[in-house]
């Protein structure tokens, strides 16, 4: 009977082992080069065609954010406070126009943050034709709409709705504008991620 429950328990462990993706791997692996950490669990993963967002906790009960784009190439990693649930309920309130800057050593940025009623927020990058433009943007309910705008004031991209995330190749250098709009009755809270490659 013991037998027969270690090999059960060995083939269920095996799978889940092989279910950890590439872009997990590539978190785990920057974690420990960042922290040194041994040990922990992915809490969760959202991907989409731009980039994966991957929530996971270190055995000393940390959790982190981090975002890779395709490659797996880790673009930002983060320590966060609290549980995601906790993390969304505390997220700044965001409007007008920022400037996105990335931490040193990484090429993009994640951030959690809410969009009241019928406002909008503006992230201004600065670039150089050639570069990747990563931009993906997760809402935890409500819909946001965004567009990018071109150094010139010429459209990279029309308004789209934020379940579509953008990677593109740059035609311009200078500051593109990503505006990111909240035309509903609620405010809504999401994720955004916007990454150079």
């Amino acid at each position: 009977m013991f037998k027969r429950s270690l090999l059960l328990s060995t083939l269920l462990a095996g799978p889940a082992l092989a279910d950890i993706s590439d872009e997990a791997n590539a978190c785990i692996d920057a974690l420990r080069a960042q922290s040194g950490a041994a040990g922990g669990e992915i809490l969760e993963q959202l991907g989409s065609e731009a980039g994966t967002l991957v929530r996971l906790r270190d055995a000393t009960g940390t959790e982190y954010e981090c975002v890779v784009w395709s490659g797996p190439e880790v673009a930002s990693l983060k320590a966060v406070d609290g549980t995601a649930a906790d993390a969304n309920a505390s997220a700044p309130i965001v409007s007008g126009t920022q400037r996105v800057q990335f931490d040193s050593g990484t090429s993009g940025t994640a951030m959690t943050v809410v969009l009241n009623p019928d406002t909008s927020v503006s992230y201004v990058l600065g670039a150089s034709e050639g570069q990747t433009l990563n931009v993906d943007i997760g809402s935890h309910g409500g819909a946001i709409d965004y567009r990018i705008v071109n150094p010139d004031g010429s459209a990279l991209l029309g308004l789209t709705a934020s379940d579509t995330p953008y990677q593109g190749q740059l035609v311009q250098s200078g500051d593109h504008v990503i505006d990111i709009q909240n035309a509903g009755a609620q405010p809504v809270t999401f994720d955004v991620g916007i990454g150079i490659d």
